[in-house]
């Protein structure tokens, strides 16, 4: 199976952390973000969305990272990380609804508008919109606060693919504008979460490389 990716992406990472959870060995073709790779007409005829990232496997291509952690997740016949009790399932796939959704569209926008804008010179925060997804956030970092008081994983008590889709920003909490203090459990399994094997792999070992097509690549 092949993954393109971006170097960096938050999205990208969260399936290569499934793939290492699983043992799944990826071909993982990464195009530079900044040089226009994913807007080359090559590129836009596998996903004409020009987004990152997009599994192919044979003939079959995918894309949206929380589909693709599905797939690969069932591929592998694992019933940890994507149960096959309707009811288990039906959980992890809400909270992956969920974070695409709210909580992490917050987060994102917060990540996006504050830190990847200024540090590659992507264009004017939009502080309107700062505002808003500040305050969308604290409405759903309540949400998470609450659901995580009394356990350590989204569903059931070990990882699904719910918590890697949940931990995808990770890297940008402490930078972004947004006061975490009042939401102990959120912190807590974010402490947890980040410190995963397979989810620590798949940082860049290079950030100045984040976006860019990697050297040895």
């Amino acid at each position: 199976m092949k993954l393109h990716s971006v170097v960096g992406s938050p999205n990208c990472r969260r399936v290569e952390a499934v793939a290492n959870h699983l043992g799944q060995k990826l071909d993982i073709e990464y195009h530079d973000f900044f040089a226009g790779d994913l807007r080359k007409p090559e590129y836009l005829a596998l996903n004409a969305n020009g987004m990152v990232p997009l599994l192919a496997d044979g003939a079959f291509t995918l894309w949206e990272s929380n589909a693709i952690t599905q797939y690969l997740a069932d591929k592998a016949g694992s019933d940890t990380l994507f149960p096959r009790d309707p009811q288990r399932r039906a959980d992890v796939v809400r909270w992956q609804c969920w974070e695409l959704s709210h909580f992490n569209k917050a987060f994102g926008t917060l990540a996006w508008e504050t830190v990847a804008k200024p540090t590659f010179n992507l264009g004017p925060t939009n502080h309107a919109l700062v505002e808003i997804m500040r305050d969308n956030l604290k409405r759903f970092a309540a949400v998470l606060d609450r659901h995580l008081a009394d356990r350590d994983y989204l569903v059931g008590n070990g990882i699904t693919i719910a918590d890697y889709s949940m931990i995808t920003p990770e890297k940008f909490k402490e930078a972004i504008p947004f006061d975490w203090a009042p939401f102990a459990n959120v912190n807590a399994y974010f402490e947890r979460m980040r410190k995963v094997e397979h989810w620590t792999r798949t940082a860049p070992a290079n950030p100045a490389e984040t976006g860019r097509k990697p050297k040895a690549a």
